[in-house]
C-alpha cells in the first residue's frame, strides 16, 4: 500500500510539472508536449493532479478530450481503487 501511495505522489508530481511546462511552453511558442503522453501521464495515475494543474493554470481548458477525458480516467482510476480495496481488504 506505501509503494502505491509512494508512485501516485511521484506520478502526481510528475505530471503537474509536464503540464506546466506545456503552458510554458506554448506562450513561447516552443516545441509542445503531445496530448498523448498528457494522456499517458494521466492513466498512468496523474490524472487527478493533471486536471487541477490545468484547471489553476488555464491550460487546455477548452479541449474537451481533455475537459471530459481526464473526469473520466479519475473515476476510473477511483473504482479501481475502491474494488481492490474492497475485493482484497487493503487499508
Amino acid at each position: 500500500m506505501i509503494y502505491a501511495a509512494i508512485w501516485f505522489a511521484f506520478i502526481s508530481l510528475v505530471t503537474a510539472i509536464v503540464t506546466a511546462a506545456d503552458k510554458s511552453f506554448a506562450r513561447k511558442g516552443k516545441r509542445r508536449v503531445p496530448e498523448a503522453t498528457l494522456f499517458s501521464l494521466a492513466f498512468l495515475g496523474g490524472a487527478l493532479a493533471e486536471y487541477i494543474t490545468m484547471k489553476r493554470i488555464r491550460h487546455k481548458t477548452l479541449h474537451k478530450s481533455f475537459m471530459l477525458g481526464l473526469p473520466a480516467i479519475i473515476l476510473l482510476q477511483a473504482g479501481a481503487v475502491i474494488y481492490i480495496i474492497t475485493q482484497y481488504g487493503i487499508y
